[in-house]
């Protein structure tokens, strides 16, 4: 780290008062937002950059999962990077990310992830893109489903408790998918300004077969029906599930929800009529290499050994040669090998998370690998494009 600046924990109350300050100027907060923010993330969560005893920005640290392969990896979401304007081009924000990633090493992280203001900092720390998160838009009056198989139980938003379960089951199936923590849950049922939140199982409360959280809301001359969270465990919650926000069409002009870049729901639309409103890329790095390769979970039926040779200009440990071997769903990682597919922490990202094939990683210089590695790490590295229905 330049020595001009230190990173630490709050120690103080003056740090708090000095980060909700950046912190309201860089993402054009209200006054007194960000203290509320501060406190419900918790002090201990957050880490700050000093220059002369003097805060110059910081971050937050989420402490959730990330779903692969039917696992959930513990995972360091990193949330609210600011730094005073003043202070940019110092390399201020390098060193706050790289200390951080330090840290999280220290903590036996696997993985972080982020969603990026700027893609050039946290590549510069070993992060890359890792999956998508989108929002699609349909006119309701385009919908046309109108078969509702199953019935809708309205119940209490603000208990998130009675959709955890049910949302366990879709996530432990979906790429890149949430393991959700409390803070993550209250962001999501909690209203906007005087809005109301609306909670629906799908199905029977005994044994629902999906549910949908959302709110209704006016925005110049349309009305929306904004679909805050959904799970859908069958194909007649499915039916059901457009019926329902078809229903709504008297009222409501448009209905916006968050799904993957390829959305299998649009498959029961008559027309090509969703499009995606709103589509990004979040950034995953791997903190600990062979933490981050033996938690996942890997295709069934595959038995499979792939060499790899890394490189980490941070993390030392991560250096070298490994050999992955797969079966049974699992992964195991030694050292040694004969590096035969040769990769930075960087490249790994996209490799781990299957945003890409090693095909076109190799294509864009992300990765060189004989074609026996290139086949290994297809085989091994295969799944549904990841992306996650939370942005934080």
């Amino acid at each position: 780290m330049t020595p001009q600046f230190k990173y630490s924990t709050i120690s103080h109350p003056q740090d708090i008062q000095q980060l909700a300050r950046i912190l309201e100027q860089c993402f054009i907060m209200s006054s007194g937002d960000s203290e509320v923010y501060i406190k419900r993330i918790g002090t201990e969560n957050f880490r700050v950059i000093r220059q002369a005893e003097q805060v110059i920005g910081g971050l937050a640290i989420l402490t959730l999962g990330q779903w692969w392969g039917g696992e959930s990896v513990p995972m360091s979401g990193i949330a609210a990077v600011g730094i005073a304007p003043e202070y940019r081009g110092t390399g201020a924000a390098i060193a706050l990310i790289q200390n951080l990633i330090k840290e999280l090493y220290t903590q036996e992280v696997p993985i972080s992830v982020l969603y990026p203001a700027t893609q050039r900092l946290y590549r510069k720390a070993g992060y890359e893109q890792g999956g998508s998160f989108c929002v699609w838009e349909i006119p309701t009056d385009s919908i046309q489903v109108r078969n509702q198989p199953l019935p809708f139980q309205p119940v209490d938003a603000s208990n998130y408790q009675v959709f955890y379960e049910v949302y366990q089951q879709q996530a432990k199936l979906t790429h890149g998918y949430l393991d959700r923590n409390p803070g993550i849950w209250e962001g999501l049922i909690k209203p906007d300004n005087q809005e109301t939140v609306y909670g629906y199982l799908i199905g029977t409360k005994d044994q629902p077969q999906g549910y949908i959280i959302f709110n209704q809301l006016s925005a110049e001359e349309d009305s929306i029906l904004r679909v805050r969270d959904w799970v859908i465990l069958t194909e007649d919650a499915a039916q059901s599930f457009w019926s329902f926000v078809a229903n709504h069409r008297s009222q409501i002009k448009k209905v916006r929800w968050k799904s993957s870049v390829i959305d299998s729901l649009t498959l029961l639309l008559p027309e090509q009529t969703a499009k995606i409103l709103v589509c990004d890329r979040w950034m995953l790095r791997i903190i600990d290499l062979v933490k981050a390769l033996e938690m996942r979970g890997y295709p069934a039926g595959i038995e499979a050994e792939l060499h790899l040779e890394v490189k980490d200009d941070l993390l030392t440990d991560n250096n070298g040669k490994f050999i992955l071997f797969v079966a049974n769903g699992r992964g195991e990682v030694t050292k040694g090998g004969k590096g035969e597919l040769e990769i930075d922490i960087r490249g790994l990202a996209p490799l781990y998370t299957s945003l890409f094939t090693p095909y076109h990683l190799q294509l864009t210089g992300k990765l060189q690998a004989t074609k026996t590695a290139l086949l290994a790490a297809t085989q091994i590295f295969t799944g549904d494009s990841p992306w996650m229905s939370n942005f934080f």
